[in-house]
């Protein structure tokens, strides 16, 4: 008979065969392939898009990258940031920004110690810098509104009193139409190296 006063499974086990301690996370048992499998499974929006398949985090990452590349003069650090600012949600997913207002605290505790594990493996700094955070909050508002105008059956006006106007940003520029799972976890992987090789090659 099970001991009752054990305590709860705080883990995931991870495809890459990494166990992920959700409230002590280590950036050694962070694994890019992991993110990458599984923000390319979390649906955007709670599901509640147009299309065959899910916008899912993934597609949502490689969009506000692409954003934050059209409105700053970005480092590499900077995009990479940007690429993985919902990095978090391969973990603990995509909880909609109304319901976090009911849940409180303890959900944005868990999400700062994975975001802290997750920069310190791929080199950034544990907490993204203000001025970094301001320009990735902007680019993931615009890409919000282009996301609830064309997918989530928003009317333009209401986009704009949720995420604001999206300021000289033109959708022709941006891929949002829905992926499948697997190429939008192969995109936000090639994206992840192609970054990380200019970061190679400038030593930071």
């Amino acid at each position: 008979m099970a001991h009752r006063d054990k305590a709860p499974r705080a883990w995931q086990r991870m495809l890459s065969g990494r166990r992920l301690d959700l409230l002590d996370p280590s950036p050694l048992d962070v694994e890019i392939t992991d993110i990458a499998q599984g923000l390319a499974r979390v649906a955007r929006w709670n599901g509640q898009t147009r299309g065959p398949h899910a916008f899912s985090v993934a597609q949502h990452s490689l969009l506000v990258e692409a954003v934050i590349g059209q409105i700053a003069d970005c480092s590499p650090d900077l995009s990479l940031m940007a690429l993985l600012h919902d990095a978090p949600e391969y973990v603990i997913g995509d909880m909609i920004s109304p319901f976090k207002a009911v849940v409180g605290g303890g959900y944005k505790t868990v999400e700062t110690r994975l975001e802290s594990a997750i920069h310190i493996r791929f080199g950034l700094p544990p907490r993204t810098p203000a001025k970094d955070k301001t320009l990735i909050k902007r680019a993931d508002q615009i890409a919000a509104y282009f996301e609830a105008t064309e997918l989530a059956g928003f009317t333009d006006a209401e986009a704009r009193s949720f995420f604001g106007a999206p300021r000289g940003i033109t959708l022709a520029s941006l891929g949002i139409e829905p992926l499948p799972a697997v190429d939008a976890e192969r995109g936000f992987l090639v994206r992840f190296a192609a970054i990380e090789a200019i970061r190679s090659t400038n030593g930071g």
